[in-house]
């Protein structure tokens, strides 16, 4: 067993912006609420077309298409919503 051992000396690292935590900043990100609103929209318009105008089998599937683009619309943007406003506190 060597009785000197040579111990290096911890240097502090240069943290870089580009970890884990950034995020590239996207046009849902950046417009939340009016997001939410549009998704709002699809979802009302595709409530009134299964109401009113799905006698016809076109218009059913452009009411769920509606309906499913508005909810998913709704829901991403929702969470980047409260994931923002969890980050800031």
């Amino acid at each position: 067993m060597p009785t000197n051992k040579h111990k290096r000396k911890a240097s502090p690292h240069a943290k870089t912006k580009s970890g884990k935590g950034s995020h590239t900043s996207g046009l849902i990100t950046s417009h939340r609420k009016l997001f939410i609103y549009i998704g709002l929209f699809f979802v009302a318009l595709g409530v009134y077309l299964l109401t009113f105008e799905s006698q016809d089998n076109a218009m059913f599937g452009l009411a769920m298409i509606s309906l499913i683009a508005g909810i998913i619309t709704a829901f991403y943007a929702n969470f980047t919503v409260t994931k923002k406003l969890s980050n800031r506190a």
